[in-house]
């Protein structure tokens, strides 16, 4: 590890957000660098790398293409790396596998000598230059970029029992095991329910739960829209015109298309129905599956029968007054993530503006605060309610970075092509109008 005692920009956290940052400074010797994390191996969702579960997203938008096609961290750098650039071709994979994608993600960090593990910052002050004092050594840097990633939520009503036969789906691979003859309850409509309860299913039938019941606050077991149009939200034109609405169109817009993020693969939905179809007619199994779309969990409370069960109470948006229930031994929240704000900011963050329980940012993703304007604090896949869906989506992360290297060298890169799509209200002029 080196002992340098100032950077012009330490990474906290090593995602795939500040992996992509540290792959695209790596080529710019000027500006020593260094990316910490306080694991001592680099993980990526290692609790949900469920057999079969892939990426949603091309894998061109991986660490650095999008930027910098001539990496040697793009993800066909790793292929070639790893001798299987044409397996990987002949494989015609539809979708890549996202543990392919971890282990790229792995590739990367080793292969960089500027990401440290088994290094936590502290504390953050400000003197000047940015101090990081870590369980290690202390550090001084122009810039620093945060990138410490999402915590997993429960809603109120499961929060307080986990452990008790509750768990988080991000702990799925180990706490998922020994379900056989239980009764187990998925809550949560999106991709990561969809593969926890279609592994559920799919087990042998000695391994298989005894019922499988899946809950979900949407109207529906929903796709994910992956569509040309839909997509342009996800394209750095977009993510600077939506910075730019008010925050409460900001907030509308972001529920009301939270499927082109947060969807189900079509591919996952078919298996699971096929699935259920060949328990049902084909091996006479009805009990198997228990399907509760438009429901919400208002309440969890022990079963009358004692032994660990529990009862979950449910209200249906279309029928009000009409309270459902679902009995079950194990429970699975597959209810997403929410930004955290760390504690080692705490000595900063009363001269940081906020918006919500977000830091408020510049158009280079930096946070504004009462601090030198050539001081930066880099905020990554923390700002939902500024720059959209896409912000914790994979699909931007190359450009973002790029424009967080721009501002650390004082230069303006240029942007893509503009989308197909004329988003402002501001209307090209016709030159031949009268």
């Amino acid at each position: 590890m080196s002992r340098q005692a100032h950077y012009d920009c330490v990474g906290i956290g090593v995602g795939p957000a500040n992996l992509s940052l540290a792959s695209l400074l790596y080529r710019h010797t000027d500006l020593p660098n260094v990316f910490m994390e306080k694991r001592e191996s680099f993980g990526w969702h290692d609790g949900q790398q469920i057999p079969g579960a892939t990426l949603q997203v091309s894998i061109l938008k991986d660490l650095v293409s999008l930027s910098d096609p001539t990496s040697p961290f793009s993800f066909l750098s790793y292929l070639k790396d790893r001798g299987r650039i044409y397996h990987f071709i002949n494989a015609q994979f539809s979708d890549v596998p996202r543990q392919e994608y971890r282990d790229y993600l792995e590739w990367a960090c080793l292969k960089n000598e500027n990401v440290v593990f088994g290094e936590t910052v502290e504390a953050v002050e400000f003197d000047g230059e940015f101090v990081l004092r870590t369980n290690r050594r202390t550090v001084t840097a122009n810039n620093i970029s945060l990138g410490i990633g999402n915590e997993p939520w429960v809603p109120a009503e499961g929060r307080d029992k986990l452990g008790s036969g509750h768990f988080h789906v991000s702990d799925f691979v180990e706490r998922g095991r020994d379900l056989a003859g239980l009764r187990v309850c998925v809550v949560g409509g999106g991709q990561s329910g969809a593969e926890a309860f279609l592994d559920l299913i799919s087990r042998p039938q000695d391994q298989r739960p005894r019922r499988v019941s899946w809950v979900s606050r949407r109207r529906n077991f929903s796709p994910i829209d992956d569509s040309p149009f839909t997509n342009d939200y996800y394209m750095p034109g977009y993510s600077d015109y939506f910075y730019g609405l008010d925050a409460e169109t900001r907030a509308t817009f972001n529920q009301q298309h939270v499927l082109s993020s947060d969807g189900i693969s079509e591919a996952t939905l078919r298996e699971i129905y096929q699935r259920i179809y060949a328990e049902r007619f084909l091996h006479g199994n009805k009990d198997l599956v228990a399907l509760y779309p438009n429901r919400s969990v208002i309440g969890v409370t022990p079963g009358a029968g004692g032994n660990g069960e529990w009862a979950l109470s449910l209200t249906n948006s279309n029928h009000p007054g009409v309270l459902g229930q679902v009995d079950a031994d194990v429970v699975v929240w597959a209810t997403g993530f929410r930004t955290r704000t760390p504690e080692f900011m705490a000595p900063l963050s009363d001269r940081i503006e906020w918006e919500g329980d977000e830091f408020r940012i510049d158009r280079d993703f930096a946070a504004r605060w009462d601090g030198p304007p050539d001081r930066g604090i880099f905020v990554q896949n923390a700002a939902l309610r500024q720059r959209g869906l896409a912000d914790k989506n994979l699909s931007l992360i190359a450009w973002r970075s790029q424009r967080i290297v721009d501002r650390l060298r004082g230069v303006r890169g240029d942007d893509p092509d503009p989308s197909f799509v004329e988003w402002s209200a501001k209307l090209p002029l016709d030159e031949t109008a009268v």
